[in-house]
């Protein structure tokens, strides 16, 4: 088994298509203002948004994007106006991580974990 997308709500779907394109998403599907979905740039998973009444109420979504090159992503995002809640910044659990919400408050991580994410030392063997 593997992951192939994830779909988020929005109150805003066409706002949202503006920030994910600024993040480099690439949008495969537009049934706007109801539904559109996202190739990533890097591998074969997809992203979207349906567009709800109402958020979730809540802290759950975190929705992790990696990136090799992830100081240099950042410092591109913030000059084409993306507000991070966290600069990039080196984590215990040995994974490079910045921080960010969406227009409807999604929390992203934009992080770079090499090998470190599917074989960390403590790994289960």
């Amino acid at each position: 088994m593997r992951l192939n997308q994830i779909t988020i709500p929005s109150l805003n779907v066409e706002k949202s298509v503006r920030f994910y394109n600024t993040l480099g998403l690439q949008l495969i599907v537009d049934a706007m203002p109801r539904y559109v979905r996202f190739e990533c740039p890097d591998g074969n998973s997809t992203f979207s948004i349906h567009n709800v009444e109402t958020l979730p109420i809540g802290n759950a979504i975190r929705i992790y994007f990696e990136h090799e090159n992830l100081d240099e992503l950042v410092s591109q995002l913030k000059e084409k106006g993306i507000i991070f809640t966290s600069d990039p910044e080196d984590m215990s659990w040995l994974w490079r991580e910045a921080r960010l919400t969406d227009p409807d408050g999604n929390n992203l991580v934009l992080y770079y974990a090499g090998d470190n994410r599917k074989n960390p030392p403590w790994r289960i063997p």
